[in-house]
């Protein structure tokens, strides 16, 4: 790895823990996968913690191993952009229950020295945001300047604030929801069933067989592909043009570009994706429920909390709308927490948060240098 730190360091770290899960198990140790960008003031007072979303990972800002793409959000984080390492020390991890790194079914449980499996315990947001705490604690970093994420990501940002009140100065949260409506929770259902159906999948024990669950997972990806996306912005990529061809073949070959595309991406992440992993994220965003944890009151989550809020949403993001944000707002409005809000314009729905978005940088820098 370059001895300079703007272009982020891959670490890895074994904490003895023990974690406390939501569900009641301990788990030690604790494997957190993580990256760094920029260098910790002598006061600790410009970290910054990016949290990703569902099949994200570690690699925000630097070429992920396995694939040789970009990071998944160099437009929001690296030289000149709003999360700059010439002004914050940036870290981001992968999350518990994740597949590069941290741990997670794919891990070796060190009772029996095979992987877990499905006797991993079953996690939570909360989980994953105090597992993010010990790594804090490892690097010596009191109190966040800020944490910021988008969809799942936004969902740890504000778990952060409602569990640390005290180790956060700044939220932002783009795209997201204080909880997971049913519709969230069926379309994540009809993943994990076509995961489970599987004959691969043999109840989560195929990592020694070295032949995993990719048609299922493929299948997983393609419906939660779907949600990401808006009508307007498939229209206008693909419409009903045919793929390669001139007329319909009248029978179940990619006739349509659009169905040729979500083949592509379902093939493509079974490359870099555990399906166990699925299967246990994605209970722990359908799990997510903020007001839930705290009297069952959503103002009551952030009654002790210290930050400043910004929150953004996107017009056409069907899988969190824009009143998920309002009600969030609203919440914080009765807490008396600073919060400021915009709904932005784009045509890409909820995947509008990782594509080119001027209106979104301009926000979160603004907001940034407001608290510096």
């Amino acid at each position: 790895m370059p001895d300079d730190t703007r272009f982020g360091l891959a670490r890895h770290v074994t904490l003895p823990g023990p974690l406390r899960l939501d569900g009641g198990a301990l788990l030690s140790p604790v494997d957190i996968a993580y990256e760094t960008y920029g260098t910790l003031d002598a006061d600790g007072g410009n970290a910054i913690l990016i949290c990703h979303a569902l099949t994200g990972d570690q690699n925000v800002a630097s070429n992920h191993p396995i694939t040789g793409k970009p990071g998944w959000w160099v437009r929001l984080v690296g030289p000149g952009k709003p999360v700059d390492p010439a002004r914050h020390f940036v870290i981001c991890a992968n999350v518990l229950g994740g597949c590069t790194g941290s741990s997670g079914p794919a891990t070796i449980n060190p009772a029996t020295g095979q992987p877990w499996g499905m006797s991993f315990p079953v996690i939570t947001i909360r989980d994953m945001v105090r597992a993010q705490a010990m790594l804090l604690d490892h690097l010596g970093v009191g109190t966040l300047a800020a944490v910021i994420g988008g969809s799942m990501g936004g969902m740890q940002a504000l778990s952060w604030s409602a569990t640390f009140p005290d180790r956060v100065r700044a939220a932002v949260v783009i795209a997201s929801a204080a909880r997971h409506t049913a519709q969230n929770i069926a379309f994540h259902e009809v993943g994990r069933q076509a995961v489970m159906a599987d004959p691969n999948w043999r109840g989560g024990d195929y990592y020694a067989s070295g032949d995993p669950p990719a048609a299922g997972l493929a299948v997983a990806r393609m419906a939660a592909h779907i949600t990401y996306l808006s009508e307007a912005g498939l229209t206008e990529k693909f419409g009903r043009r045919l793929q390669t061809r001139s007329a319909k073949s009248f029978g179940f070959d990619a006739d349509f570009q659009v169905e040729s595309y979500l083949r592509h991406q379902g093939i493509s992440f079974v490359d870099r994706f555990d399906a166990n992993s699925y299967l246990y994220i994605t209970r722990a965003t359908d799990y997510f429920d903020l007001a839930e944890e705290h009297g069952g009151h959503l103002a009551n989550a952030f009654r002790a909390s210290k930050a400043r809020f910004c929150l953004i949403s996107f017009d056409t993001d069907w899988l969190y709308p824009t009143p998920e944000s309002r009600a969030i707002v609203h919440a914080l409005n009765a807490a008396g927490a600073p919060v400021s809000f915009v709904e932005l314009n784009s045509p890409f729905g909820h995947d509008a948060f990782l594509l080119d978005s001027p209106g979104m940088n301009r926000v979160i820098d603004g907001f940034l240098r407001a608290g510096a």
